[in-house]
């Protein structure tokens, strides 16, 4: 399984085969160039998350395809590497934005870890951006001051500053065993302790009714339900994300 798309630009064919070798062999894809001018034709052409540059180039410098690369590909991390370090370019390439600036010879182990740490981060920032973006319809598993409370068959509900409480069902376990889901909402306004106030609808044909934990008027319902289902990696279900499904206000019997 590919890792995520590197290109190397280096005129050193042994350096070009040695990372094509080590970052190939841990699962990644590389495309490996000789010139300066080769590496910009194809940040124009593809989507890589990961440029790794010498200094030394036969056409230009690695500072200045660095340069250009943070206009083609802002999103592209970069690593500098070069046999001939100086103070000065390590200083220029941080400040463009590099992320790491390597001195030759490495290690494979060296530069395995340096893959690890760039494709950590862009993990970590692709999460960060999935929680901002719908921070509003997920819930966190652990939260002291509104902590979620669990019925029988995975369904829950829990108390929120506004006064009302928000209902939904632990879907982590249907989607770690790779189930496709998606919700369906019965159109009701007030739903009975027990009573289904949505479905679930599997890609194995499975239809599951989720239950109300209790007798309540629904307030709201969560719109972007199916997009976050879409949207959710095995990532963040272990990090304990629920989705809430519907907003309601408790009744009396």
């Amino acid at each position: 399984m590919e890792k995520g798309k590197i290109i190397v630009l280096d005129d050193d064919p042994v350096v070009t085969l040695s990372c094509k070798r080590i970052l190939g062999a841990e699962g990644y894809n590389i495309t490996t160039v000789s010139r300066g001018e080769d590496a910009l034709r194809e940040l124009e052409k593809e989507e890589y998350d990961l440029l790794i540059t010498d200094i030394r180039l036969p056409d230009t410098s690695g500072i200045e395809v660095l340069r250009e690369s943070r206009v083609i590909q802002p999103n592209t991390d970069v690593v500098v590497i070069t046999g001939y370090p100086t103070l000065e370019d390590a200083k220029e390439s941080i400040r463009l934005g590099a992320f790491e600036y390597i001195e030759k010879p490495f290690t494979p182990e060296f530069m395995i870890n340096v893959a690890k740490k760039v494709f950590d981060r862009r993990g970590w920032i692709l999460r960060q951006a999935y929680i901002n973006e719908f921070r509003d319809y997920i819930v966190p598993l652990r939260d002291k001051e509104n902590p979620v409370i669990f019925y029988k068959e995975g369904v829950w509900a829990r108390p929120t500053k506004s006064g009302l409480w928000e209902i939904g069902y632990d879907l982590r376990y249907e989607m770690a065993a790779g189930e496709m889901l998606y919700v369906d909402y019965l159109n009701v306004q007030k739903v009975k302790a027990g009573e289904p106030f949505a479905s679930l609808l599997t890609g194995s044909g499975k239809i599951i009714d989720v239950p109300s934990p209790m007798t309540a008027e629904i307030k709201e319902i969560n719109t972007k339900a199916n997009d976050i289902i879409c949207s959710l990696f095995k990532e963040h279900l272990s990090e304990g994300w629920l989705v809430w499904l519907a907003r309601v206000v408790p009744l009396e019997l």
